[in-house]
């Protein structure tokens, strides 16, 4: 997993660092200018322009400008408090003006050619690197490279997407105490068990509570999604639906009435996971059922869409009420059933927002967005910013609870479940159609997915394709 520490956190790391702030800068100096040559494409001919502030990511910055002198590359240094509204024609735009405390308005000035490709030094100026909003007008980065550990703010908002592609440099500094962390595929990869020899379906048994008259495709997805991502028997219950339940074929429909929770708790015990919410509707009836479900299952659980809304401001309540010794419970809230769980949106600071909700509930906190947040009761945090905007389509959240049932079903801690379900959802979405994706694709491609972050691809498990 790959550090990430807020600006302050950065500050008291440099602070404590034994190495004089030179030595530091001149690391961090090295780094941009070995990621610049390769930009370039070589030193031979080559001009570069550092806009270069007065603080440490300026001093970075004529670090940089100072090797790559050396290695024949053309460099001009602008100041960036007396920058010109064009800069000079160059082959590469060093962005070293502002670092990731900056407070104010950064107008940056303009590329001579639209297309100079650009490197930000630690995060492109304007972005605040707590919160990734931008102020003025920064200029967006082919690439970015950061130290040490990625900030909240290269993840998040507009410094997400200005960003570019982000490198992290190691210059030595000591990020041990990070309490947040991006998620690698390595790290998917090391989490997944493999199933022993002897298994058999019931070691890996889910139980979905999904569905309503009218709404019977929330539930077939996070019914097909289970069974991809590791439920080796999964049952499917939709309230008041009685057999006619629209469920995949390898899913066991178990009809339940209006007044379904006792009799799910009273046959949990054979279930590693359950899960509920999706598509289940709103009425004050089911949400009663949903409450004494989640304080009542003694296994691992997964709450979303519908089940989050029962909760409401009652979460707290019903999650600490679980029995001791219990998992933590996953919900999986985007912004509008946050504010229903904890009665207002998301704050800018969404590291912020998710440990407050996760400290308040006891619960483990999937907060979906561009970066998903998964936090968990004590602070920590793990971020995955895998997928992109094709997965704002109906039902995609459906799979991602379906994925993150089965890996609970499949053993994995809830914190470790629901980032890695985040991840593998994301890839899934990455790996399927540039067009016309639909939520259904993604329970498709999951496969690929797991294959992929396996070290393998689809095409070398099925040759044929």
């Amino acid at each position: 997993m790959e550090p990430i520490v807020t600006p302050a956190e950065m500050a008291a790391i440099d602070a404590a660092a034994p190495e004089p702030v030179e030595e530091l800068i001149d690391r961090a100096g090295g780094a941009v200018a070995r990621v610049a040559l390769r930009l370039l494409g070589g030193s031979y001919g080559r001009r570069t322009v550092v806009v270069a502030g007065k603080g440490n990511n300026g001093a970075d910055g004529r670090a940089a400008a100072d090797r790559l002198r050396r290695r024949g590359v053309r460099v001009d240094i602008i100041d960036a408090a007396a920058a010109p509204a064009t800069l000079p024609p160059a082959d590469l735009i060093i962005d070293a003006a502002y670092g990731t405390g900056f407070r104010g308005e950064y107008q940056a000035p303009a590329p001579a050619d639209p297309g100079t490709p650009v490197l930000a030094v630690d995060i492109p100026s304007g972005v605040d690197g707590l919160t990734g909003v931008a102020a003025g007008r920064p200029l967006p980065a082919t690439r970015t490279v950061t130290f040490a550990a990625w900030k909240p703010g290269l993840l998040l908002a507009d410094g997400a997407r200005l960003a570019g592609e982000v490198e992290l440099a190691d210059i030595g500094l000591d990020t041990a105490t990070a309490r947040a962390h991006r998620v690698t595929a390595a790290d998917v990869a090391a989490w997944l068990p493999d199933p022993a020899r002897d298994t058999h379906k019931w070691k890996a048994a889910a139980w979905l509570i999904a569905g309503s008259p009218g709404m019977t495709g929330a539930a077939r997805l996070a019914a097909a999604s289970a069974m991809r991502s590791g439920a080796g028997y999964l049952r499917l219950s939709t309230p008041s639906a009685g057999a006619d339940v629209d469920a995949p074929v390898e899913a066991v429909v178990a009809p339940v009435g209006d007044a379904w929770s006792d009799a799910v708790l009273d046959d949990l015990d054979r279930f590693r996971a359950v899960g509920v919410g999706p598509g289940l509707g709103t009425d004050e009836a089911t949400a009663d059922e949903v409450r004494q479900l989640v304080a009542g299952a003694p296994i691992a659980t997964v709450v979303d869409g519908d089940g989050l809304r029962a909760l409401g401001a009652a979460a707290a309540t019903v999650i600490r009420s679980r029995a001791a010794g219990a998992p933590s419970a996953v919900l999986t809230p985007h912004d509008g059933e946050f504010a229903a769980l904890d009665g207002a949106a998301p704050q800018a600071d969404r590291f912020a927002a998710a440990r407050d909700l996760a400290r308040d509930t006891g619960a483990v906190i999937l907060l979906k967005g561009p970066t998903t947040l998964v936090a968990t009761p004590d602070g920590a945090i793990l971020a995955a910013d895998q997928g992109d905007a094709r997965l704002a389509t109906a039902g995609s959240g459906d799979v991602l609870t379906g994925l993150i049932l089965g890996l609970l079903a499949a053993g994995l801690p809830p914190d470790r479940a629901a980032a890695a379900g985040a991840f593998l959802h994301g890839r899934a979405g990455d790996l399927a159609w540039r067009r016309g994706l639909v939520a259904g694709d993604l329970v498709d491609h999951l496969p690929a997915a797991f294959a992929e972050v396996a070290g393998g691809s689809i095409a070398t498990l099925h040759p044929r394709l």
